[in-house]
């Protein structure tokens, strides 16, 4: 399946989201109208998770030693970062843009390609933006809660990110051989740093569908707010990074 074709699909899969919005149950959440298919996808996204991707994710981490996994998270932090340096200008967040600029830079060529954070200790602090956060930033409501087969949780206001974290992400333009490979480790590894989190979270939890999509939100307010968000409790599960359990990755497959 060549570029084109799996970026077609995508939006067509984002498209039957928009779609379901008609079809709201009268007892919903209100910032959740499409609970029903959110929950069919979610517990779809649970079985795969349970019986494929969290046991890879475990062997991983019982086969490669934690420097060589937080080198692999560098690798692809470092590879996404494009999209925070643009989200960052279009915020009018100017002096902060070339900071993550420079720790880019720093981190791809200093940090061979990125393996190594380098500029976090030349005082270049990492940053966390995106469309979503642009666009809440602009006045853009937030819309509806949708839950993504694999992806995860998102809203409405996020689903446009897609786009752009997808093109400026060099990955996009590798040939499908490497991509392939590179991908699956991409994926593994961010289930493996959500680990610890959501064994909290069915351990806590009564309902991890609702855990899952309340603490999505909340961190999402958190990051749209610099940390500072407007209701009391926002900081209270995330770290001082914003991050429930530590990653900040998407991929919540539960």
């Amino acid at each position: 399946m060549n570029k084109i074709t799996r970026t077609v699909l995508t939006f067509l899969m984002l498209g039957l989201f928009a779609g379901c919005a008609s079809n709201q149950s009268k007892n919903a959440t209100p910032h959740d109208p499409i609970e029903p298919a959110n929950r069919t996808f979610y517990n779809f996204s649970e079985g795969l998770d349970r019986h494929l991707i969290k046991p890879l994710a475990e062997g991983y981490v019982s086969i490669t030693p934690a420097p060589v996994r937080t080198a692999v998270t560098h690798f692809f932090d470092n590879l996404s970062y494009l999209n925070v340096i643009l989200n960052s200008f279009l915020q009018g967040k100017i002096s902060q843009g070339f900071s993550d600029t420079g720790r880019f830079i720093v981190n791809s060529t200093l940090g061979l390609g990125g393996l190594f954070d380098v500029a976090t200790d030349a005082g270049l602090e990492r940053h966390q933006e995106d469309l979503g956060q642009t666009f809440a930033v602009w006045g853009i409501d937030r819309g509806s809660y949708v839950y993504l087969p694999v992806r995860g949780p998102n809203t409405v206001r996020n689903l446009p990110d897609f786009a752009t974290s997808l093109f400026l992400n060099p990955l996009f333009y590798v040939t499908g051989a490497v991509l392939f490979p590179v991908t699956a480790l991409n994926v593994v590894n961010i289930r493996a740093n959500l680990l610890d989190a959501t064994n909290i979270r069915d351990e806590a939890a009564v309902d991890p569908y609702s855990f899952t999509r309340e603490a999505y939100l909340q961190q999402r307010e958190y990051l749209i707010h610099d940390g500072n968000p407007p209701t009391e409790g926002y900081d209270d599960i995330f770290d001082e990074d914003g991050d429930f359990g530590g990653d900040d990755d998407v991929l919540v497959i539960e």
